[in-house]
């Protein structure tokens, strides 16, 4: 069977460079989905982008779908034949096939016999395949926002202008969006805007790069970080390459030239993130860093063409920066007119949620909550209170109106010009930490009260009024508000009980309407969330299951906890003793009423009971201080010496005895031995 390339490209006009990898790569999905679909066979499938165009190209595509034998089930073989003479049934099955009876065969089934017939049936060839197979890529694809041009009904992201589909050196007869396929393609819309026919589908990215096209959008992204580094070397700065940024820059130019411009040291007084965030957001341009960390009056741009003039394109970027760099330093400069505190009041006029009131709100329930947790936690009260009261002033501020991200940072500059405490300026931007699951936690006691505090008030507040999150749908961001929280107990080694603060946070509310469930119900959601935070550390599944079946409500207790699982998981022991807990478990689950916990040393008749006793004892006292000061790897590992009289009195001892005491004093010292482990976790999960 002959294999070729196949190349596709759709080409448009300048596409939203946020949505061209979701695009690029959904158009390449598709076309990979309905191959397989048809069972037509092939190599590596390559997603290729510009602006300008979406492309795929597939390698050693097979030229039809392989042949493949059918096989037809007629009717029953009684029902096939009459005195040995074909019926109507077994004439009409023929008929159907194209064949006599005589050319009929028998299928042995588990239902019996029947009349069939085999056939070999001829691959589909994939030219006439591939229409069906890209017009629904072409419909699947996530546009973010639909138009319509001129007098055309079709509708997509951007117009659309041409459309190739190449098989080799083929043309394949197919239509997309109102276009119809052929060879043309176009190159870089200033440096070569003429059309160019392409001869075969492996001349296409060479091609465009020929015509000041870099189609593969991984290299043309490589391409950008080279030049951007390499300019930072000129000037002997370092480039600050945010690959956000960087992935945005790629999806608006074809042929990356970087180029490096300069702005009023001036500005310089005015904090790096503002400018920073006016560079990134407005004009897409790379930072520059000293060898001190500080900011340069400078920024590298990347342009779309390979200028003569290159300094004319430079001067032009650095007129269009000059007012955004003086926009920030006139909000920066209006904002600290006024002390972040006066803004307090204006926080009334913001609502927070509906149901759950303004930030004014919210800060005064924050205050209460962080104040707390700051006594708890060794830090200042007063500081906490106030770092609380003073959280989000900086979101009226003008700055963070124009600027959402650096809300937090421009409070901790604000409230640093209004001489607040540093703590308390400094937990102004700490608040948000983390941001992610593998971000830093709060450094200062105040940061880590505000931090928990703020988190907490949101997660009773949208919870008490029965906005739990479901499957995709998080408004309010509550799953990572939680594992938020469990990082900053757990990192901070702050062995504070969850559900106590879960008990004041709901306390600051006025109405919740299901107040009198929301404790538990914040606190079973929060504590699952271990189930991720373990996967991330490594820890299985069922370790987590094993320390969750016990009412541990303290994160910091909650992960030395899992750790010391997963690690006694590994141990030879482990096994025998998991099956052991949960032969006891079942064994004590069907007992009708309570069962005592008192052994009476003289009703322990045999030497492994006895033995098995003693053995409890020991462990008993090696391993309740143990406990006590949550050293639980130790006492697993201490526990494990248990196995061999735990074996010995399950294999020579009958618990369930004939004399009810016995039978009783027997299980009393399961209990025991169980009571031990469950002073860890519920071993007994580590059987599933």
């Amino acid at each position: 069977m002959a294999a070729n390339t196949l190349l596709i490209e759709l080409g448009v006009e300048e596409l939203p460079p946020g949505a061209i990898d979701a695009l690029s790569d959904a158009l390449a999905d598709g076309m990979r989905r309905g191959l397989a679909d048809a069972e037509v066979s092939h190599g590596e499938v390559h997603a290729y982008a510009t602006p300008r165009r979406l492309a795929v190209q597939v390698d050693t595509l097979a030229d039809s779908q392989p042949d493949r034998e059918v096989e037809k089930r007629g009717p029953a073989l009684a029902a096939a034949f009459k005195d040995g003479q074909p019926t109507r049934a077994a004439e009409g099955f023929a008929r159907s096939c194209g064949v006599t009876v005589d050319d009929l065969i028998h299928l042995e089934t588990d239902k019996g016999t029947w009349l069939g017939y085999r056939e070999q049936q001829q691959g589909e060839s994939t030219s006439a395949l591939l229409p069906a197979i890209l017009q629904k890529a072409v419909a699947a694809l996530p546009v973010p926002k639909n138009m319509r041009w001129g007098a055309s009904r079709v509708e997509f992201s951007r117009p659309v202008h041409w459309l190739v589909v190449l098989f080799g050196g083929e043309v394949v007869e197919a239509e997309a969006l109102g276009l119809t396929a052929g060879r043309t393609t176009y190159g870089h819309r200033f440096h070569a805007p003429a059309a160019i026919e392409l001869a075969h589908a492996d001349d296409y990215l060479e091609a465009l790069e020929q015509a000041w096209v870099l189609g593969d959008r991984d290299r043309r992204r490589e391409r950008i970080r080279e030049q951007v580094l390499a300019e930072a070397e000129v000037q002997e700065a370092t480039a600050v390459i945010d690959e956000a940024l960087l992935v945005e820059v790629s999806g608006l130019v074809e042929w990356p030239v970087a180029l490096t411009g300069s702005f009023d040291e001036r500005f310089l007084d005015v904090p790096a993130e503002c400018l920073i965030s006016s560079m990134k957001a407005n004009q897409k341009y790379f930072h520059l860093l000293d060898d001190e960390g500080h900011l340069k009056p400078l920024f590298i741009t990347i342009a779309n063409i390979d200028s003569t003039d290159p300094q004319q394109v430079i001067e032009g970027n650095e007129k269009v920066i000059r007012p955004r760099l003086a926009d920030a330093a006139f909000f920066y400069d209006t904002d600290r007119k006024r002390p972040l505190a006066s803004r307090i009041d204006e926080l009334a006029g913001v609502v927070f949620q509906k149901q759950l009131g303004t930030l004014a709100d919210k800060a005064h329930r924050s205050a209460a909550v962080a104040a707390f947790i700051a006594g708890q936690i060794g830090g200042d009260v007063g500081h906490a209170r106030r770092a609380a009261e003073l959280a989000k002033c900086d979101l009226v501020t003008e700055m963070v109106l124009e600027f959402p991200e650096l809300q937090g940072i421009m409070g901790r500059y604000y409230a640093e010009h209004d001489g607040e405490p540093a703590d308390v300026a400094q937990a102004l931007e700490e608040q948000y930490l983390p941001r992610f699951a593998t971000d830093a936690i709060p450094h200062s006691r105040t940061g880590l009260a505000l931090a928990l505090a703020d988190r907490l008030d949101t997660l009773t507040g949208i919870f008490g009024i029965g906005q739990r999150p479901t499957g995709t749908k998080d408004p309010f961001a509550l799953r990572r508000a939680s594992i938020g929280v469990l990082n900053i107990l757990v990192k901070g080694e702050l062995n504070l009980d969850l559900r106590e603060l879960l008990e004041l946070a709901a306390a600051q509310h006025q109405e919740l309407p299901y107040a009198d469930t929301l404790v538990d119900e914040v606190l079973g959601y929060m504590l699952d969330r271990f189930r991720a935070w373990g996967q991330d550390e490594g820890i299985s599944a069922e370790a987590y299951l094993a320390v969750r079946a016990r009412p541990v409500t303290r994160p910091l207790d909650f992960a030395r906890r899992l750790r010391a699982v997963q690690a006694f998981s590994g141990r030879e022991e482990a096994a025998a003793l998991a099956a052991a807990n949960k032969r006891v478990s079942n064994i004590l689950a069907k007992q009708a009423g309570e069962v005592g916990k008192e052994v009476e040393i003289g009703l322990l008749q045999e030497a492994a009971e006895r033995a098995l006793y003693e053995a409890v004892r020991a462990q008993r006292e090696r391993c309740m201080p143990l406990f006590g000061q949550g050293r639980y790897a130790e006492a697993l590992d201490a526990l494990a010496g248990l196995r061999e009289p735990v074996d010995a009195f399950f294999d020579q001892v009958m618990v369930m005895a004939d004399d009810p005491v016995i039978r009783a004093n027997r299980l009393a010292l399961l209990v025991s031995l169980r009571g031990l482990f469950l002073e860890v976790a519920d071993i007994a999960q580590l059987q599933q």
